[in-house]
């Protein structure tokens, strides 16, 4: 598979509320941030923030009540294989095979039979290529979620949005996910948005940590993280910014949202 050149990300004071029994609910009070093409940044911020909603915006599965999302320069409106977005859910089409569900976007598109050497390259790059031919039913939970991976990724999107993908797996196949999805992202240059609520799982992965208050969610703080690859996280300045991180959200779980600062 080609490279895939990674695109640039605009968030533009974003505000956004739902609906909730006649009144408005806010989620996100004035957003703005930016990611360059071939970046992988991280979102952590208490549970119910809206770190899901910037997600489902980015994926333009939903549109800001105000403020704009765009991906090279151009406004998201709706979603688009060039924005693959993975849950933490695997979704996998029970009745189709491991291939199957691989090549959903192809076939959606229409270009299923042009795109068998991609399927099975992106079957490769998640190390699948010997399950191709397996149910979702076989599959162990990092397994599932390596298909998943593959479905995101044989379009070759330049932009990667992932939702907590690693969150129901267990600690030692979490880490060896952590390093696959390091090693896709090396490879292919997506530009990358991660929501997790693993602080540790984020300074291994991003070029740089967001910090959202609580709802309604605000910048509270973007971290340069600044650590060669691979991290290591006894080292004492790993160990120093993920007590800085853990303290700076210990901090927003008792401050009133009113008194958070707006930081963009």
């Amino acid at each position: 598979m080609v490279r895939t050149a990674g695109a640039a990300i605009e968030i533009r004071n974003v505000t956004q509320a739902f609906r909730s029994g006649g009144d408005d609910l806010p989620v996100l009070d004035n957003v703005s941030l930016s990611v360059a093409p071939g970046e992988l940044v991280a979102l952590v911020g208490p549970s119910g923030s809206g770190k899901s909603t910037l997600i489902r915006l980015l994926a333009g599965l939903d549109q800001p009540l105000f403020g704009s999302v765009s991906v090279d320069g151009k406004v998201v409106k709706s979603p688009d294989p060039s924005r693959s977005l993975v849950f933490q859910d695997p979704t996998l089409l029970p009745w189709r095979t491991v291939r199957g569900n691989v090549a959903i976007g192809p076939q959606a598109r229409g270009v299923a039979n042009r795109s068998k050497q991609r399927i099975d390259e992106a079957l490769e790059l998640v190390g699948l290529t010997d399950f191709a031919d397996a149910w979702p039913a076989q599959l162990s939970g990092g397994m599932a979620q390596r298909a998943a991976l593959a479905r995101a990724l044989v379009n070759d999107p330049p932009v990667l949005l992932l939702d907590e993908p690693l969150g129901k797996l267990d600690s030692l196949t979490r880490r060896v996910l952590q390093g696959e999805l390091l090693r896709l992202w090396q490879e292919r240059g997506f530009t990358a948005v991660l929501i997790t609520h693993d602080v540790t799982e984020a300074l291994v992965l991003a070029d740089r940590l967001v910090v959202l208050s609580p709802r309604p969610a605000r910048i509270r703080e973007v971290v340069e993280i600044g650590l060669a690859r691979p991290r290591d996280q006894s080292s004492p300045e790993f160990v120093q910014l993920r007590a800085r991180i853990l303290a700076l959200l210990d901090e927003e779980a008792t401050t009133p949202p009113d008194e958070l600062e707006d930081v963009h």
